[in-house]
């Protein structure tokens, strides 16, 4: 595992050279939150990380609910029976096994590692414009039908979940880079992708911090480069 921190956001990375899954300290004054839960292997890592920083993790937010999102979220749950965990309405759905689409849902199968075994349910159910310490949730669906991205609304850090891919160059979900094509392959609704990606580079981020590939600071040229090439792929397709 590789730690790297800017302001303040840890990015815990696991399998860095190979196949990157990242999940997200936020560092508020007395605590931690954890943004995703990556593989099942990686909870003695996140337990030790939060012991080297030096502050309990109170809070887990998931962005999404792909088994590369969820992996260690039953045996943090049962190491830390009082953090409270956190995923968006929709994607609860999702966390339970339920991979249905709800009737005003584009047409287009949920794809990627749907979790089938996870026993934690959420104690909170996100919504837009929700606060969890200094993250306010956005609804940015795309990937999921219910995928959400954090904003530190004290430094305009963001943790976009699989919104952006930056492994394998910065990319809008939906579009493959072939150099690492899964987050594409993984994606529900190109389109809903797109308009997610437009609607967070408006936020205006200094910081781009994603689920896989390395953080971004001052990504506003990057995310533009994705969201043109991805624009450009659906016009021809």
């Amino acid at each position: 595992m590789r730690i790297t921190k800017i302001a303040t956001v840890f990015q815990l990375s696991f399998l860095p050279r190979m196949f990157p899954v990242n999940c997200y300290f936020v560092e508020e004054e007395n605590e931690l939150t954890l943004i995703d839960a990556a593989f099942p292997y990686s909870t003695k890592a996140i337990i030790n990380a939060a012991k080297t920083i030096g502050k309990p993790i109170t809070n887990i937010i998931i962005t999404h609910a792909h088994d590369d999102h969820v992996g260690a979220l039953d045996s943090l749950k049962n190491l830390l029976p009082d953090v409270q965990v956190s995923i968006s309405s929709r994607d609860a759905l999702l966390l339970s096994g339920d991979s249905s689409l709800l009737q005003h849902e584009p047409n287009s199968p949920i794809r990627g590692g749907v979790p089938k075994k996870i026993k934690t349910r959420p104690d909170l159910l996100l919504q837009e414009g929700d606060r969890i310490g200094s993250l306010e949730v956005i609804y940015s669906p795309g990937h999921t039908p219910g995928s959400i991205s954090l904003l530190d609304v004290r430094n305009r850090s963001l943790i976009a979940g699989d919104a952006f891919q930056t492994r394998g160059g910065i990319a809008v979900s939906g579009k493959l880079k072939p150099m690492f094509p899964f987050p594409a392959l993984a994606t529900w609704d190109k389109l809903t992708a797109l308009n997610s990606a437009k609607k967070l580079r408006g936020l205006k981020p200094n910081v781009l911090a994603v689920g896989h590939g390395k953080m971004l600071e001052q990504p506003i040229h990057y995310m533009d480069q994705a969201i043109g090439e991805a624009e450009l792929k659906l016009q021809h397709s």
